[in-house]
């Protein structure tokens, strides 16, 4: 019997590159070799198909090939030339805007130490009114709600804690405060134990009468409430 021996297949060398030009930046923008690589690649300025453009094109993402091309165009340009004259406006406005809102909301804490309670109520009525597309407005909210209980409405400023407290749950100041309404004013003992649980839970001091009459400049009905409570009269 004769056995066939098949012969195993000549790999063909495949030829190495000695060395290939670098590529800079520019280059990378164009999508296309450095001049360098070009002849060494064409022979000496040959052009470059089509083809092999669109697959040396196909390494890089999209972001990095237009990255490229502004830095190649502008090698200078930063963050602030890319910002229009307009968002400069906007962000101008709004700074104004915040600024202004902030000034109204100490202007009203001012006037709320001073016991003047009827113009620190129109100051922060008016931060609600003029700044509620600000989120920090929540907290002028709070201290509307506190002197509308001295000046106003107590049923307003009842519904207007309730409300906040949702909005600002954490913030244990208006716990506090609506634990001392909804006990003397809607006597209400288990809901005014459980705001005043997480009141103090959050800040020990509110069970302190003389923290919230020296140090929040609560106003004396709110305070009154709020001695009822502690002391269950």
């Amino acid at each position: 019997m004769i056995v066939c021996r098949a012969q195993p297949p000549r790999l063909v060398p495949i030829p190495q590159i000695s060395h290939v030009g670098t590529l800079n930046t520019q280059t990378l923008a164009a999508g296309v070799p450095s001049e360098d690589c070009r002849e060494r690649m064409g022979g000496g300025g040959g052009r470059i198909s089509s083809r092999r453009s669109l697959v040396f094109l196909s390494i890089f993402p999209a972001s990095t090939i237009l990255l490229f091309n502004a830095s190649a165009a502008s090698p200078s340009l930063g963050f602030d030339d890319l910002v229009t004259e307009g968002d400069r406006d906007a962000s101008s406005d709004v700074s104004r805007r915040v600024g202004d809102a902030v000034r109204l909301l100490d202007l009203a804490r001012e006037f709320q130490a001073k016991g003047d309670f009827s113009r620190a109520l129109n100051c922060f009525t008016q931060v609600i009114t003029d700044y509620r597309d600000f989120a920090f407005t929540e907290y002028a909210r709070v201290g509307r709600a506190l002197l509308l209980y001295e000046v106003g409405d107590r049923d307003e400023a009842i519904i207007e804690m309730e409300d906040v407290s949702i909005s600002l749950k954490g913030y244990p100041e208006i716990h506090a405060a609506l634990a001392a309404a909804l006990y003397t004013d809607r006597h209400a003992p288990l809901l005014a134990e459980n705001q005043f649980t997480i009141a103090t839970i959050l800040d020990p001091h509110y069970a302190d009468l003389s923290y919230v009459r020296e140090k929040k400049h609560w106003p004396p009905s709110l305070i009154s409430s709020l001695q009822n409570f502690i002391t269950l009269s």
